[in-house]
């Protein structure tokens, strides 16, 4: 204790300083240990996660080059290309983006885009920045500008994606607005007009625009006079009735705007104006298709109505003789029953038998149409004086037809002219044909045609009255008519031959009896056609699909129609036939039954038809035709054919001749 004591009593000078240097280490070492401690602390910290970053960046990075192998090499190249600027892909930059290794590659095409790169480099730039000004909040630094990005990427995609619906929404409106256009179009240029005259581009600068216009709003006033009268709008009413009929008046029969007066277009603006405000107050979708439905019925039935009177009419002007050859014929009859007896005969009737000359037999009550036959067989007949022609008409017109030739000899050939009443064996006892026509049910047919309760009374072509007329029927008795001749050339009176027509004689007809061309085509002008196929007796005897065959010019082989019994034939199905259920009137269904089998087709150039109906017959085949037909309702002599054919008919007709100057024939 002493010691100690004396030890401390010595360092007692020493134990003052003690204090000293404690507090001077507390005060000054002790917070330099402190901080210096706690600086590599935080440098062991800051190495140690910078060694586990790196080992998560490489991680990540070998992840994304795998995930790259998802994608094309041109891709890539796009990313690659697109990101040189903004230097390596690492775990800084897409903390300093805010871009997660997923986003990176979910958002390949916001790295493509320039923009979108424009805006990372801003938001790296702007984060080093805020580094740069001690932003301690760490969230705060790094999150934000991330949102912000985030927001801003996906706003401009919602705006991309919104001007593309919108572009292609336009492109579709666009399209349809064109297909609606051509609709429109397509309906302004149909058959039925135009009825809408609320569009602006009317029609075209055709000539007849005008008229057109007016006839729309003829039809529109008629719409809504009914419409006002229905909603009781009177003064609308009277005002449109009034233009109404100051468009009629000014419109008439003209069918250009040349046609109209000069008040036309002034009365065309002022009823526009009408019907524009007849519109605003009168217009209702539904009552205006109503009326104009309505309307479109009516005109339909009108149509079918004057369809049906102009068919009658057009069959009665066919039918019937015009004034002109009404007249020729009897001044003739009046000469020819003045005449000597001895001077009413033909020279060279020897040859009407000589089967070694070229025979022909044409059935007609028509001179002037006889005279065409004849004149233009004879001058184009390299040898007339062969030509040998069996004239056959009925007892009204056998006078005037003898003082034809009489008067206008045909050359060298020879002529003669027969009496189909002064034919005794052809009567009702003999021909199926004449029987039927004296059958109450036949006159009833025929001249009680308007009798709503006849079968078929609306078919006014069945009731031609040419079917009356044995001369129709007579091609069904050549051998009785010329039992000495082998064979003859039968040709209808609405023909004109061009060529020499002496071939024919020569056309081996291969055993046939009939020689004639061929009417078929594809699917028309065949059997089912003409002919009933409903009727068992058509069916089981009948193939429906068999050609069809011309009347009008028709090589007969007389020697094997008699071996054949081919009037017997015919007399056969005629009787069938009574009742009229296997085919309609007429001389082509009997005579397609009578030749079955037995015709043989001659070459097209020889007989083309059509003249008298077909306005599209081609020009080369009608001058390369031996025989043109006008068969159909427009002959050749009355007003209503064809004025392209006509010339051909008429170049054979002798409009000089003073009876036809005296019954004002006209070319």
């Amino acid at each position: 204790m002493a010691l100690k004591c004396g030890g401390v009593q010595r360092n007692g000078s020493s134990g003052s300083r003690l204090p000293i240097a404690i507090l001077v280490f507390f005060s000054v070492l002790a917070p330099l240990v402190f901080f210096v401690g706690r600086g590599l602390c935080i440098s062991d910290q800051n190495s140690t996660q910078s060694g586990f970053s790196k080992q998560k960046v490489d991680w990540s990075e070998s992840s994304a080059l795998q995930s790259f192998n998802l994608f094309t090499k041109e891709v890539i190249d796009v990313v690659t290309t697109r990101t040189d600027d903004l230097g390596s892909l690492s775990v800084d930059f897409f903390r300093k983006g805010n871009l997660s290794a997923s986003s990176k590659f979910v958002g390949v095409e916001t790295l493509v885009e320039d923009d979108a790169v424009s805006k990372a480099t801003d938001l790296k730039q702007e984060t080093s920045q805020h580094k740069e000004g001690n932003f301690h909040d760490d969230d705060h630094t790094h999150n934000a500008p991330a949102k912000i990005l985030r927001r801003q990427l996906r706003d401009d995609r919602h705006e991309r994606r919104a001007a593309d619906l919108a572009q292609q929404d336009e492109k579709a409106t666009v399209k349809l607005e064109n297909a609606a256009i051509q609709r429109s179009k397509a309906v302004d240029s149909a058959v039925l007009g135009k009825y809408n005259i609320w569009r602006r581009e009317n029609e075209n600068d055709k000539s007849d625009s005008t008229v057109r216009m007016m006839r729309d709003q003829i039809i529109m006033a008629n719409v809504y006079v009914n419409i006002a009268k229905l909603k009781k709008k009177l003064d609308l009413q009277q005002e449109l009735q009034i233009w109404l009929k100051e468009i009629h008046h000014d419109l008439g029969e003209s069918t250009s705007d040349s046609d109209l007066p000069h008040s036309a277009p002034e009365n065309s603006k002022a009823m526009s104006k009408v019907l524009s405000k007849a519109r605003e107050q009168l217009y209702d979708c539904k009552l205006v298709t109503g009326k104009l439905r309505e309307m479109l019925q009516t005109s339909d039935e009108q149509v079918r109505r004057l369809k049906k009177q102009s068919t009658f009419l057009s069959q009665l002007a066919a039918k019937t003789i015009p004034y002109a050859i009404h007249c020729l014929s009897m001044r003739l009859t009046i000469e020819y029953y003045l005449l000597p007896l001895e001077k009413r005969k033909f020279p060279r009737s020897e040859n009407l038998e000589n089967p070694n000359l070229y025979h022909y037999a044409l059935f007609s009550d028509n001179v002037l149409a006889a005279s065409v036959v004849v004149n233009s067989t004879i001058m184009n007949a390299k040898d007339p004086s062969k030509h040998v022609f069996h004239l056959v008409t009925d007892k009204l017109n056998f006078g005037a037809m003898n003082m034809w030739f009489l008067l206008n000899p045909p050359g060298n050939a020879t002529i003669h002219v027969e009496n189909v009443d002064e034919f005794k064996w052809l009567n009702s006892s003999y021909c199926p044909v004449l029987h039927q026509l004296e059958t109450a049910a036949m006159k009833e047919y025929y001249f009680k045609a308007d009798h709503p309760t006849i079968s078929g009374s609306s078919n006014l072509k069945y009731r031609n009255p040419k079917y009356l007329s044995m001369l129709n029927h007579l091609r069904f008795y050549l051998p009785q008519i010329y039992p000495k001749l082998d064979k003859i050339l039968f040709l209808d009176d609405d023909v004109v031959v061009q060529k020499d027509l002496t071939g024919l004689w020569s056309v081996d007809l291969h055993g046939k009896v009939n020689g004639a061309v061929e009417t078929c085509g594809q699917s028309f002008h065949r059997f089912d056609k003409y002919l009933n196929f409903s009727n068992h007796h058509i069916s089981q005897n009948f193939d429906p699909n068999s050609c069809g065959w011309a009347y009008g010019m028709n090589m007969f082989d007389l020697k094997e129609w008699k071996k054949k019994d081919i009037t017997g034939i015919y007399h056969k199905w005629q009787n069938m036939n009574e009742d009229r259920a296997l085919w309609k009137l007429g001389t082509l269904p009997p005579g397609l039954i009578t030749f079955y089998g037995l015709t043989h087709p001659l070459e097209k150039s020889w007989h083309v038809l059509g003249l008298g109906y077909n306005p599209s017959v081609d020009k080369r085949e009608i001058e390369h035709a031996a025989v043109i037909h006008y068969n159909g309702n427009m002959k050749p002599w009355l007003d209503l054919a064809m004025a392209k054919y006509r010339p051909y008919w008429t170049k054979y007709v002798k409009y000089d001749h003073p009876y036809l100057r005296n019954c004002n024939f006209s070319d």
